[in-house]
């Protein structure tokens, strides 16, 4: 039986008899054919030289192919020697450069549907490789079988049908990453979706890598205050920890990351915010306070919307953790925020069923757990051997009513650090943020803390635990004691002092002032719906009479028992002066 070869030849310029004759006469050696059949095809964007399609191989000799080896050739090596000096490291590459005409294997769409196609050939490509359709958009592999490639879609699938070429370019994915990204808002290919100027990008960041391991982690000791009383007093984040945020639709998830990038803007902390599948007025909003609160200089936004591709809402974090590493591998601190990863998972979920993947619990695919524990694991504290930043994730998880103990929730928690959970009912009665104390830890507690923070806190937590608890009792009985009332009308007061409004991160040190006063029962007394108007007096009046007080506790951060004394001492005072006053 005759062996016959296709192939297909890309062209600027029209080759000659003798140079096609070349070409068969190459294609018969390489795959011991008796004959070939040669389509021709004109394509001015290769700029020049010709493109082969033989077999499953794909040779490039064209000026586009040329120019992608040395800038991958210069990528490589800057990537290798960040430190060396750019203009001889170009010099040398560049007199070192030979080029390749290098094979890469070529497949054919078998069929193509739903953002996914399934492709025959690429026998060698590898898991989380990018691969190249013939109408120039990428795909990521994800699915290898014994006869069938299973490849994920980026970009428009319109072009792509039953026959489309595929060529392996034998690269992991991507993200490109520099300095210039601060202040964008990007998809999760890296491409600016602001309506500004293209990125000029210092370098790539593979969006998959392996998470620093044991020897390359420093403790989480270095506080990363979020702004929010109830947070920064009870449960601590550090630099370098994974704080989950949980709760259900509309209980202040979004609000909670939008204050701890607010309270950023001062310091050194750049933050990265994924938005995953959320909706493009949501991200539009978001956007427009941090640019109006002067909080935009130091973020960068990684969107992908409800109405993008799977695939891209798949790899959104990724791409985002690429960024951050990219910062916190050079030495600096970064705040990485995914809201959220139920829709993450559930992306994961739709490709994985269309890939012909089994089922497993709630539809999930059985390494659902692996999705994401090699996401968080990549957020560190490194040592000044391993670069010396850090990375903190604030994932969001969003539950139906209530329930933390589904699969993803529980899957998440497992992985993280602690957990801030978000009451509904809370939410309701005008507890915002709506914190439940009982189901919400961070398991990095006091180490991530400011001495004067843990000082001030002292016994909050439990305060409220006893007061919530006391209340739920108290409903059953009409006749109280003294004490009893007494202890209610302090929780009371503990609980209002709390409440804060959105976009109002407080420092550190109208955090201690409040706290101090809070705990020693200063605003007991307070009607309840005046508790807020007296706490924003009085620490108005120490930001103006106590000057000094309050720039020890915030340079310093510690609280000394003369600070303390004085702080209750005035507290005291003033509010017994506001009570006389406002008989």
């Amino acid at each position: 039986m005759e062996n016959t070869v296709s192939a297909r030849l890309i062209y600027v310029t029209p080759p000659t008899e003798i140079q096609k004759q070349r070409i068969i006469d190459f294609i018969k050696e390489k795959y011991n054919a008796d004959s070939v059949e040669l389509t021709l095809k004109e394509d001015l964007s290769i700029g020049g030289g010709f493109m082969l399609y033989a077999g499953d191989v794909f040779y490039d000799w064209s000026l586009k192919g040329r120019s992608e080896q040395l800038r991958e050739k210069l990528r490589n090596a800057a990537a290798e020697d960040r430190k060396a000096d750019l203009i001889p490291l170009l010099k040398t590459e560049i007199e070192n450069f030979h080029l390749a005409a290098k094979g890469r294997e070529s497949g054919v769409v078998v069929r193509v549907g739903d953002g996914i196609a399934m492709v025959r050939g690429i026998r060698h490509a590898e898991y989380g490789e990018t691969v190249i359709f013939d109408t120039g958009e990428k795909g990521l592999v994800q699915d290898i079988g014994p006869d069938l490639t299973g490849i994920v879609i980026f970009g428009e699938q319109a072009a792509i049908r039953q026959g489309s070429r595929v060529v392996s370019t034998g690269m992991r994915a991507g993200m490109p990453a520099g300095e210039r990204f601060l202040g964008r808002v990007v998809d999760a290919m890296g491409e600016p979706i602001d309506g500004g100027k293209p990125i000029e990008c210092e370098t790539y960041m593979p969006i998959e890598r392996p998470a620093p391991g044991i020897t390359e982690r420093r403790p989480v000791s270095e506080s990363l205050a979020t702004g929010i009383l109830a947070i920064d007093s009870m449960f601590p984040i550090g630099r370098g920890q994974r704080e989950l945020i949980i709760g259900d639709r509309q209980t202040g998830k979004t609000s909670i990351v939008m204050d701890t990038i607010l309270n950023q803007k001062d310091s050194d902390v750049i933050c990265i915010y994924a938005a995953i599948g959320q909706k493009a007025s949501t991200v539009a909003r978001f956007v427009n306070v941090l640019r109006e609160s002067g909080a935009m200089s130091h973020t960068i936004v990684v969107n992908a919307g409800s109405g993008e591709a799977a695939a891209m809402q798949y790899i959104c974090p990724y791409a985002a953790t690429a960024l951050g590493e990219y910062f916190m591998y050079r030495g600096q601190d970064v705040l990485i925020i995914y809201d959220d990863l139920s829709k993450h998972a559930q992306a994961y979920r739709a490709i994985s069923l269309l890939l012909g993947r089994p089922p497993g619990r709630e539809a999930y695919p059985g390494d659902v757990f692996y999705l994401h524990s090699r996401l968080l694991e990549r957020s560190a504290r490194l040592t000044e051997d391993a670069g010396g930043g850090s990375m903190t994730a604030l994932p969001v998880i969003e539950t139906q009513a209530g329930d933390v103990s589904a699969y993803i929730p529980t899957n998440v928690i497992s992985i993280t650090d602690g957990q801030i959970c978000l009451e509904t009912d809370l939410f309701n009665e005008g507890q915002r943020p709506a914190v439940n104390v009982g189901l919400s830890v961070s398991r990095v507690g006091g180490a991530a803390q400011s001495r004067a923070m843990k000082r001030a806190s002292g016994s909050m937590r439990i305060d409220i635990a006893q007061f919530r608890e006391m209340e739920v009792f108290s409903q059953f009985s009409s006749d109280l004691d003294e004490g009893t009332l007494r202890r209610l009308k302090y929780g009371r007061s503990l609980m209002r002092v709390l409440r804060q409004k959105n976009l109002s991160p407080m420092t550190l040190q109208d955090q201690v002032v409040t706290l101090v006063s809070a705990l020693d029962g200063a605003f007991t007394d307070v009607p309840v719906e005046r508790i807020k108007d007296v706490q924003s007096l009085l620490v108005a009046w120490f930001r103006t009479n106590r000057r000094e007080l309050m720039s020890r506790i915030g340079g310093v951060g510690v609280l000394t028992d003369e600070m303390e004394t004085e702080i209750k001492t005035c507290s005291r005072k003033f509010v017994r002066e506001w009570l006389a006053n406002a008989k």
